[in-house]
């Protein structure tokens, strides 16, 4: 035992004879545990321990040392120690080991590689009649792929392998959805390609040999056949036995085949889930997909649960379909979002209730039962701006949306600014004789000092009107109306010199058409516009009467070029028939200039003035404007920059002469929301005049044009 505890302290000493080598010398060059070993001590390691008491060893450890002498310690077993039983833990299923597989030679020798990732390549066959479903495979891998996840600073080989191992299962998945039930896919791991031995980085390949596809079989669609649009139904479905099989097109026909049940008549069809049944031995598949037509109906009656609010015949009203019509699924939906777009209402449901069912080879009808929950009514606003042009502005308004059941509407306006002040009241009753059709009443007293115009006005004002709105863009719109009114008026007093008012009563028809071709209302890309205006007046003043026709024709197109430029051009021309320039009411002549006309110059700044500098109108305008809109694709694609040239003629005859042109230029910058565009633009005049500004900034909704 002495001898024992003797060899047990030499060794203790030579493991701090060792630990004392290390530690020095590993600071300055790397040393190897076995150079410390002598060969000695690995063949008789007790008599190698001995004889190291005969003289200190090469570090200069002393065996005679204290170090040497071994104390005796005793430690007392305690009676009451109680070991707890050992519990086996459960396996932790979260943790993955990685396994590294390397193939020094591709499965595919003739493959096209394509690199979806610097870390992940996919080897095709390449010849795509082996699978031609390439594209469509890919991109819905990359949407899945696990491996594209991972981080440049995360991309170690353990995680990568991990990773691996489930895009290979999910290729595995995406190949048996589109129909490649014997199909294998070899997964390789290795620091392959440019890109990954540049870096240092793994690199997986999957090299993908799809086999044979398979084809669909039998197709069981239920009681569809049964149906009394059956062919056309079952042509909406469009899967036929022997065509490739796919799970996509499954969900994208069944989708189809639900669309056109919903389109023709069909409001109480089911379709159940689809089942595959696939035969390796044929390989095909068999579908079974349930289909319950449930009878063709047509339209019935729509009833509202809040008659006195939205009647049930409003209602009707302002649906695109009448009681009788084969039922549309779109229809429907379509009533509910007209509802919606009402303002009135907070929510809204629409529930289907069959009056009667198909009978003797006649449909059956089936009424809408509509549930409405009523919105807040009243709406206070308020807004205060400024404008280079224009100075402060404070305008206020009071509004009930429906004082007058259904969807009658009364608003009272104020304007106080440094050029206008207003007062006015407008009686408006939407959905008025039909869907977006609008009658208008509007009253107002009014005070405006602008550049051109010193007014006092008293108007009543009427129209009815077919609008074109961002839910239903119409390819025509149209307005007619009537207005009487009286001003007291003269030409803007300058250099503090009075001009004589006048007092003009005028009462006038008008109406307006528009062509829209365009494939937007507020943020047109393609297409182009056509509107056309006409008014006839008569205007009296001190005993004399004038009659004339103002007419106005405008015209716009948008080019794209490329997908993010698009290039917008309109042109506007107006003439006033039928009477002298002075005989006509300032307010009621021609002007150009401002944001929506030639930008830089101030609102109806443009035109022929007199002795005092005054823009006294004309009788014969022109405007041209020129923009090229281009796509920043900052903040996520909602910023575009605007460059732009405008120019007008403003003349005192009835055709244009063109004798003074004004030219304006500038950029701005849109903001595009989901209501439209926000739009800034800075104008500066190219040819201004001695009372024009050196720049002018516009902020409107929509774009210029």
């Amino acid at each position: 035992m002495a001898r024992r505890s003797n060899i047990a302290s030499r060794t203790s000493g030579l493991l701090l004879a060792l630990a004392s080598a290390l530690s020095a010398p590993l600071a300055a060059q790397e040393v190897r545990l076995e150079d410390l070993i002598p060969d000695s001590a690995v063949a008789d390691p007790e008599g190698w321990a001995t004889s190291l008491e005969a003289a200190p060893d090469e570090n200069g450890l002393d065996p005679s040392s204290p170090m040497d002498e071994a104390a005796e310690i005793a430690v007392d077993w305690p009676d009451d120690l109680e070991i707890p039983e050992l519990v086996e833990l459960p396996p932790d299923n979260s943790i993955e080991f990685a396994e590294v597989e390397e193939s020094e030679q591709p499965v595919l020798a003739r493959a096209d590689v394509v690199q979806v990732d610097p870390a992940l390549a996919i080897a095709l066959p390449d010849d795509e009649a082996q699978f031609p479903v390439r594209d469509e495979f890919l991109a819905r891998f990359q949407q899945l792929s696990t491996i594209e996840e991972l981080s440049s600073s995360a991309d170690n080989i353990a995680q990568v392998a991990a990773r691996a191992r489930a895009d290979e299962a999910l290729l595995d998945e995406l190949l048996r959805a589109f129909g490649y039930y014997n199909a294998q896919v070899v997964r390789t791991i290795g620091a392959s390609g440019e890109q990954a031995a540049a870096r240092n980085r793994p690199q997986v390949r999957f090299d993908i040999l799809p086999g044979t596809r398979y084809r669909f079989g039998m197709i069981d669609l239920g009681s569809l056949p049964q149906a009394a649009d059956a062919d056309a139904l079952r042509a909406a479905f469009g899967i036929a036995s022997g065509d490739p099989l796919s799970s996509y097109a499954i969900v994208q026909e069944r989708a189809d085949l639900d669309i056109a049940l919903g389109e023709t008549g069909y409001p109480f069809a089911t379709i159940a889930d689809p089942e595959l049944l696939i035969d390796h031995d044929r390989a095909e598949g068999d579908l079974t997909m349930p289909v319950a037509p449930g009878g063709k109906y047509v339209f019935g009656d729509v009833s509202s649960n809040r008659p006195r609010f939205l009647s049930g015949r409003h209602l009707a009203e302002i649906a695109r379909f009448r009681a009788g019509d084969t039922y549309q699924r779109s229809l429907e939906m379509d009533l509910r979002r007209a509802i919606t777009a009402t303002g009135l209402v907070s929510s809204v449901t629409i529930a289907r209730r069959e009056v009667s069912p198909p009978m003797d080879g006649e449909p059956g009808v089936v009424a809408l039962d509509v549930t409405v929950e009523p919105a807040r009514l009243r709406t206070v606003a308020g807004s205060i701006g400024y404008g280079s042009e224009e100075g402060f502005r404070v305008e206020a308004s009071w509004e009930h949306r429906n004082l007058f059941p259904p969807e009658g509407a009364l608003r009272v306006r104020g304007v106080a600014g440094t050029q206008e002040q207003l007062l006015g009241v407008t009686f408006r009753r939407n959905n008025f004789g039909g869907r977006d059709k609008v009658l208008t009443v509007d009253a107002y007293a009014s005070t405006y000092d602008g550049d051109a115009v010193d007014a006092r006005t008293v108007a009543l004002r009427g129209s009815y009107e077919r609008l074109s709105t961002l839910l239903f863009q119409k390819p025509l719109s149209w307005a007619v109306g009537a207005e009487v009114l009286a001003t007291d008026e003269r030409n803007r007093i300058l250099r503090g010199i009075p001009r004589p008012r006048q007092t003009f009563f005028i009462g006038s028809l008008f109406g307006r058409a528009t062509i829209d071709a365009t494939d937007s209302l507020l943020d047109p890309e393609r297409g182009f516009r056509l509107s056309g205006f006409v008014a006839p007046e008569v205007s009296r003043r001190a005993g004399s009467e004038s009659f004339y026709l103002r007419t106005q024709v405008d015209g716009s197109a948008y080019f794209p070029a490329g997908e993010r430029f698009v290039l917008a051009g309109r042109v506007r021309a107006a003439t006033v028939q039928g009477a002298e320039l002075f005989s006509i009411a300032p307010s009621r002549r021609l002007y150009a200039g401002g944001g929506s006309s030639v930008r830089g110059y101030g609102y109806q700044a443009v035109g022929p003035l007199n002795d005092l500098g005054e823009p006294v109108g004309g009788r014969s305008l022109v405007e041209g404007s020129l923009e090229a809109r281009v796509d920043t694709g900052w903040f996520e694609d909602s910023l575009q920059v605007v460059g732009f040239v405008d120019a007008a003629a403003v003349s005192i005859a009835t055709i244009p002469d063109f004798r003074f042109v004004k030219y304006g230029a500038g950029v701005g910058v849109r903001y595009k929301t989901g209501f439209g565009p926000i739009r800034v633009d800075l104008g500066v005049p190219l040819n201004p005049g001695e009372f024009d500004s050196s720049f002018a900034v516009y902020v409107s909704l929509g774009q210029a044009f």
